[in-house]
């Protein structure tokens, strides 16, 4: 019985490195990833744009670390000034390891949802808010703010961008290695796994798998592409996904 990991690097690495430590057979294909995004040059002037009482949000820690060796080539900081908000615990550590300030973000599910819930952001009218975040993604959130009367604005800090393979070869050898359980943590991802596997080997392996997902959206996803056994973890980050494969 072994796992595919579909996380991108660094974190797909480390949770096969982990799995394999407690003696589980795993094996990590990623399926995106990053370069710097389009609009990073501008990040600086937005930042400094932000007065007190605005907000500053990170969807992702890919969108943290993009941007902070953008300001760091610049010789310029994190502004003082505004609130700091993460879609997650893992993306607010990430946020505070580098601003030094106190990130607010939703405890429970990592969802655009549970974080506009917070009490801050119900009261936001006349507030600027910047959206640090990859290419694509949903609008739910500048949408949500805009409604409430946030002046929105979104800063592209990384581009996720689909690795080529060979689907049949893939499909061929990951079925030949007994792989049972897959670990995808986007919409996104499923979605290219999915179309990437041949229907033979998508009727006879993959909809056959567990799938291990990181949230009720992506269980969804899944169930509407075929696959019956799905299995929803705490959160995306390592940690929860080791717990739900224990």
């Amino acid at each position: 019985m072994s796992i595919l990991v579909t996380r991108p690097s660094p974190q797909g690495e480390e949770l096969v490195s982990r799995l394999r430590t407690l003696g589980r057979v795993a094996w990590s294909f990623p399926l995106i990833e990053f370069t710097p995004g389009r609009e990073l040059p501008q990040l600086s002037g937005l930042l400094n744009s932000l007065s007190e009482n605005d907000l500053l949000f990170a969807l992702s820690r890919h969108a943290v670390t993009f941007a902070d060796a953008q300001l760091r080539q610049q010789q310029a900081h994190w502004p003082q000034a505004p609130h700091y908000f993460a879609i997650g615990r893992t993306t607010a550590l990430a946020l505070h390891q580098v601003s030094s300030k106190t990130i607010r973000y939703p405890q429970d599910q990592e969802i655009s949802e549970v974080l506009l819930q917070l009490p801050e952001l119900q009261n936001i009218a006349g507030k600027k808010a910047l959206i640090l975040r990859g290419n694509g993604g949903r609008e739910l959130l500048g949408e949500t703010l805009q409604s409430r009367g946030a002046d929105v604005t979104f800063c592209e800090c990384y581009q996720r961008t689909a690795k080529h393979y060979d689907g049949a070869e893939e499909a061929m050898r990951w079925q030949s290695r007994g792989v049972t359980t897959l670990v995808i943590t986007s919409g996104e991802m499923l979605q290219q796994l999915w179309s990437l596997t041949p229907p033979w080997y998508r009727e006879h392996w993959l909809l056959r798998c567990r799938l291990l997902v990181v949230s009720e959206r992506l269980a969804h996803l899944a169930r509407e592409l075929g696959w019956q056994e799905i299995q929803i973890a705490d959160s995306a980050d390592n940690d929860a996904l080791l717990r739900a494969l224990q």
